[in-house]
């Protein structure tokens, strides 16, 4: 979002003249007057305080990027200071800051500043009117990020959508108050009318208590979002209906992310499928319920997917992962704990997809070592493969090539840990290379063969 002016000596060190960029640290005072860019991302030791912060950016007139992340107790007041100082300020990051409120965001709603970018995610104490400002007063903005926000509802978000014309990318993921109110109708304003129409002569259905927010009419839009590219609703609680609406108002999404959405059938990646060319990453992670018929029918209409996540889709088989194979630009794809995958899915892989740079098998417990060892030998370009609780990469002489697991595992994950990147991957083929010719040598001699765990070549 910006460019760095920061000009450095040989030992890494920056000319103080030349300083618009601050890291982790607060600016000193002769920084105070240049500096436009204040980044505090990681809890400083000791922590850079709530007050501190404001008082240096009393004198910061310049900013134009401040990400305050690192600064886990600010405050409103925090906010409102900066909203009156800094004039020129685009961009903003609040990630995680949960004692800011409605006052503090208010305020900068309300100083019409130049904002393009405005990171939201976990300011627990926001609510719909803060949003809902910012939708109808910045007119710029490009990126905003509303994750994880308890208390966000459909009034708001369907704000943004009538006002913030400009998005790019809108993130909305975890907001368990969200429904398919909250976002644009498939329907057009003339059939929507004639439906009304249509739905008043029919019997009327027994009372039924609602909320007020099933009583919120459709969202219909006179004007699309041409700009939108990025979309994320992780877990939101939405149905076909309002993919379907997304779509129709949001033709060229690259990026959609829907993983949790676990109400979605395969009616939503018919709507999806409209999408096209444009499409490029689709997460589908726990939306068990679609098939392989939806599969087939998203990856030969969408055929720029270079990243698909469809893991834990119970219903999945071998039949979706041919399809993937088949994407020429296929760069990652995640396929855990999809149960029917067989060894015929990863020999499909690795003859056709050949961009194939990361991918995710964990808990696929049909697989087998040789299918993996292919895979490798054939898509040498791969950085990363995970195959955690695969039966198979438990044997002896697997292990010492996987990469370490966190420390917070206790000994069952530790055991089923198998991760494998970069140059211990290629150990790895090596390995199952020289297994497969100590196999060959023994049939070839008529001696009984034993997997063992070194790399030499001897039978015995």
């Amino acid at each position: 979002m910006y460019t760095e002016h920061l000009h450095t000596t040989d030992d890494g060190s920056s000319f103080h003249e030349d300083t618009t960029k601050v890291v982790n640290r607060l600016p000193t005072k002769e920084e105070y007057r240049r500096v436009k860019h204040l980044v505090l991302q990681k809890p400083n030791e000791p922590p850079i305080k709530d007050d501190q912060l404001a008082k240096s950016l009393r004198t910061c007139p310049l900013l134009e990027t401040v990400v305050l992340s690192g600064v886990p107790d600010l405050t409103d007041r925090t906010m409102v200071l900066l909203a009156r100082k800094a004039i020129n300020l685009r961009n903003v990051d609040l990630s995680g800051c949960d004692q800011v409120t409605d006052v503090g965001i208010l305020e900068l709603a309300a100083k019409s500043l130049p904002l393009q970018s405005l990171q939201l995610s976990g300011v627990t104490g926001m609510t719909d009117p803060s949003v809902s400002a910012i939708a109808k007063t910045c007119s710029r903005l490009v990126e905003l990020d509303l994750c994880n926000l308890p208390l966000l509802t459909p009034v708001a978000v369907r704000d943004v959508w009538s006002f913030s014309r400009k998005l790019r990318t809108l993130r909305l993921a975890r907001c368990p108050l969200l429904t398919d109110k909250s976002f644009p109708s498939a329907l057009e304003p003339s059939l929507l009318e004639v439906k009304e129409k249509e739905n008043g002569h029919d019997k009327p259905l027994p009372p039924r208590p609602v909320t007020w927010i099933d009583r919120l009419p459709p969202l219909v839009l006179r004007h699309s979002a041409e700009n939108l590219r990025v979309l994320d609703l992780t877990s939101c609680g939405i149905t076909d209906d309002a993919i379907e609406g997304i779509v129709a108002h949001a033709p060229k999404i690259q990026s959609l992310i829907l993983s949790g959405c676990t109400m979605l059938t395969n009616r939503a990646l018919e709507s999806i499928s409209k999408l096209g060319e444009h499409l490029d990453v689709l997460m589908l992670a726990h939306v068990s319920s679609i098939t392989d018929a939806a599969v087939v029918k998203v990856t030969r209409a969408c055929g720029n997917l270079r990243c698909v996540d469809v893991s834990f889709c119970r219903n999945l088989t071998d039949m979706s992962v041919f399809e993937f194979a088949s994407l020429k630009g296929l760069r990652r794809l995640s396929l855990v704990r999809i149960q029917k995958l067989t060894d015929i899915a990863i020999f499909a892989l690795a003859e056709d997809a050949i961009c194939l740079e990361r991918l995710h098998l964990s808990y696929c417990d049909r697989l087998s070592l040789d299918a993996i060892h292919e895979l490798l030998r054939s898509r040498r370009g791969l950085q990363l493969l995970t195959a955690t609780g695969i039966p198979a990469c438990r044997r002896e002489g697997v292990e010492r090539f996987s990469e370490s697991p966190p420390p917070t595992y206790d000994d069952v994950q530790r055991a089923a840990f198998r991760v494998f990147s970069g140059d211990k991957m290629a150990a790895l083929r090596r390995f199952l290379d020289k297994e497969e010719q100590r196999r060959r040598d023994a049939e070839t001699r008529n001696i009984p063969f034993k997997a063992r765990s070194d790399d030499r070549l001897d039978l015995y």
